[in-house]
């Protein structure tokens, strides 16, 4: 080999591999070409108004109509169905099962005995009380404070913290320190009431019935 002439690969030794061509499945066109060239191309559709037709087709699509019901309801079972709930006009106020009303009871005995609570307020008498669990009311429900937010994140009295939060009226009342002392405090004098008309009062009694000479 001469010092001045460079030698270059023959090409055609080694076969060089071309890419493949096929580009998979491709999204379709926005114009369809017609088979001449005197015909104008026209739009056939587009691909965005596609794709919001598609997100959109199962909201505007009707709702199948309703199958009517093969077993009917009875009278009788369609007033026990409308005795389980005070109607629309109250808001469906349900009517408590059977099991739960002793639980219940005591919640609503304990709010007819608040005024036994408070000296300083007077409530109208309820009027189921004294009648047990037969006085309740038909529908009724007990619901939960729901708390709401103070400016500075602390306790009111309509917001209690979550320590003195109990399952059910009556623990809180328990667990109330005014409340417990003004209990003991109403205790303490019906139980001196009573003891004075306890031991010692029929001999008072048979003494004052004697005649003095």
């Amino acid at each position: 080999m001469d010092d001045g002439i460079i030698e270059l690969d023959d090409p055609q030794s080694e076969q060089q591999k071309l890419p493949p061509l096929d580009p998979g499945v491709l999204p379709k066109t926005y114009f369809t070409l017609s088979a001449t060239h005197q015909e104008a191309s026209s739009l056939t559709h587009d691909l965005d108004v596609e794709r919001a037709e598609r997100s959109t087709a199962s909201l505007i699509a009707p709702a199948p109509p309703v199958q009517p019901d093969p077993d009917p309801l009875t009278k009788k079972e369609k007033k026990a169905l409308r005795a389980k709930t005070a109607g629309a006009d109250w808001y469906d106020l349900p009517a408590p099962a059977e099991a739960d009303l002793p639980r219940l009871y005591r919640e609503v005995e304990a709010m007819r005995l608040r005024n036994q609570l408070d000296p300083k307020r007077f409530y109208k008498k309820d009027e189921g009380e004294g009648k047990g669990i037969k006085g309740l009311p038909k529908y009724f429900a007990i619901g939960t404070i729901v708390p709401t937010s103070t400016p500075f994140g602390k306790a009111s009295g309509d917001n209690l913290v979550r320590a003195a939060r109990k399952r059910t009226l009556v623990d809180e009342l328990v667990d109330d320190a005014e409340a417990r002392r003004y209990a003991k405090k109403k205790f303490g004098e019906l139980q001196a009431v009573r003891g004075a008309k306890g031991r010692g009062t029929l001999a008072a009694r048979k003494a004052a019935k004697k005649t003095k000479w």
